[in-house]
């Protein structure tokens, strides 16, 4: 008897593989280089010159101080010996409120670009993932994964550049 189970469980976990893989034999399977999608789609391109363009006088005013604490560094060691004590406490406590107001300005104004960067490229990535479902969708695939996590995929199987063209077509 408990050679017959034994028989009947392989039998059933036998029959079970083979329908499965008929069944994955039966779909469509397709890869997408979302990375290279993203880095070839014309709206990415604008995206740097548009948050270039809205933070322009933040970054500037950065940029202002940078070259203030770079100037009254230099003007320190060059004109130490022969400055009062008061003379390089008052360059001293200068440096320290650029370096202070530096840091108030630089790290947000950073964190605020990077926020504002993350923004747009997920609204580019969602166009993406609506520009892929159109394609699967057109060309009848049942699964699309992405090209990067892929070992090998057929040419004919890769639809990165119907994605593309989907995704440029959007503005």
């Amino acid at each position: 008897m408990n050679k017959f189970s034994k028989s009947l469980i392989a039998s059933a976990l036998f029959a079970t593989a083979m329908a499965s893989t008929t069944v994955m034999a039966e779909q469509k399977i397709g890869a997408v280089n979302v990375q290279g999608i993203f880095q070839s789609m014309p709206q990415a391109a604008t995206i740097q010159q548009t948050i270039a363009a809205e933070f322009k006088d933040k970054t500037e005013e950065v940029s202002r101080l940078e070259k203030d604490i770079k100037y009254y560094l230099e003007k320190n060691q060059r004109d130490a010996a022969t400055m009062s004590a008061k003379e390089k406490k008052e360059l001293e406590d200068k440096i320290l409120a650029l370096r202070e107001e530096y840091t108030n300005k630089a790290q947000p104004l950073q964190q605020e670009i990077q926020n504002r960067l993350k923004d747009e490229q997920n609204k580019l990535l969602g166009l993406i993932k609506q520009g892929i479902d159109v394609v699967a969708a057109k060309e009848k695939y049942d699964v699309i994964l992405n090209a990067n996590a892929v070992a090998f995929i057929n040419p004919d199987h890769d639809i990165s550049k119907s994605v593309l063209e989907q995704v440029s077509k959007v503005n």
